[in-house]
């Protein structure tokens, strides 16, 4: 029997209209072997971990180009850990100052991708790092 492929949730927390950039990365993501669940626009941070928990995810990929991810990532964080989620892989990429990535991986982000950041480098640190779920 062969292994899953890792599952991948790509969510767009916010009220952030860009999603371009999520769209072309779950594409992408897809086309490196992964299972990737879009969850659309306008995410509450709730909406994003029932998804997580209901899609039975290895990877949450949030995207956020609005500037609200010191408030919305930290909170989809909590939640993650308050759901029974802790060992599901969080990342974040979007328009994130270099300032503010200390704090969100405080808040339980593994890595942050600014603009630039190629699917195969986020797809080789997913193959690195995700702990997949039984």
């Amino acid at each position: 029997m062969t292994e899953r492929p890792i599952k991948v949730l790509i969510a767009k927390p916010g009220l952030d209209g860009h999603d371009r950039g999520a769209k072309v990365l779950a594409r992408g993501l897809r086309d490196e072997g992964f299972e990737v669940v879009y969850t659309g626009l306008r995410q509450t941070p709730e909406m994003v971990v029932t998804a997580a928990l209901q899609e039975d995810v290895d990877i949450v990929g949030l995207s956020i180009l609005s500037g609200a991810h010191m408030t919305l990532v930290p909170r989809i964080c909590q939640l993650l850990q308050a759901g029974g989620l802790s060992d599901v892989l969080v990342t974040a990429g979007g328009i994130i100052p270099d300032d503010d990535v200390p704090a969100l991986k405080a808040a339980g982000v593994s890595a942050v991708f600014g603009p630039g950041t190629t699917i195969a480098e986020v797809a080789d640190y997913f193959r690195a790092n995700a702990r997949p779920r039984e």
